[in-house]
């Protein structure tokens, strides 16, 4: 099935946006915060109590984004669209948040769209959600371990990148809603 005009140009408006979470993501983490740690990464609050680096939030809304684009241009553009994420987050990250930044970003990406793509025939919404969780656990644990060596901001990793997902989640059932009224199909 042809995917429609307004399908493909939705498409890279997705791909954009999902490029450009990349780096804001690195840059927030350097920059944006209520505090910063020593030598560490500025941090938001979360939840009560809990905080994390403040990149979380971009990086939730890319693992929506990145579902987004596969499903708005296909599999091969969201695997590209993980490809130049990667290059751009390895040319411009600080250089001690480098390996961790390129590969929490490529395996939680891979990760997400390992799990998005037999899931989002049953269901937009629901595909979505579990496959940003598989992303957010992956990117967590080796974004954490890799740059910082602990695990000790992983709870307020894993709930502020969730806040992005379910944040995301109606956006992306008014999105289903639409294509549904069009009768499109994925990608």
């Amino acid at each position: 099935m042809q995917i429609s005009n307004t399908a493909k140009i939705q498409g890279l408006v997705f791909l954009a946006l999902y490029v450009a979470c990349v780096p804001l993501a690195n840059w927030m983490v350097g920059h944006v915060g209520t505090f910063c740690v020593p030598d560490g990464p500025c941090m938001v609050p979360v939840w009560l109590g809990l905080a994390a680096p403040s990149g979380v939030i971009a990086i939730g809304f890319a693992l929506v984004l990145r579902d987004l684009v596969q499903r708005r241009l296909g599999l091969s553009w969201s695997l590209g669209a993980i490809a130049l994420g990667a290059v751009i987050s390895w040319a411009i990250s600080p250089a001690a948040l480098v390996l961790a930044s390129v590969a929490a970003f490529a395996f939680s990406e891979l990760a997400d769209a390992l799990v998005f793509t037999p899931l989002q025939k049953r269901g937009l919404v629901l595909a979505v959600l579990v496959s940003s969780l598989a992303g957010i656990v992956v990117d967590s644990v080796l974004f954490l371990s890799l740059a910082f060596h602990s695990l000790d901001f992983l709870g307020g990793q894993i709930v502020g990148k969730l806040w992005a997902v379910l944040v995301a989640l109606p956006l992306i059932h008014l999105l289903r809603q639409w294509d549904q009224r069009r009768g499109l199909q994925p990608a």
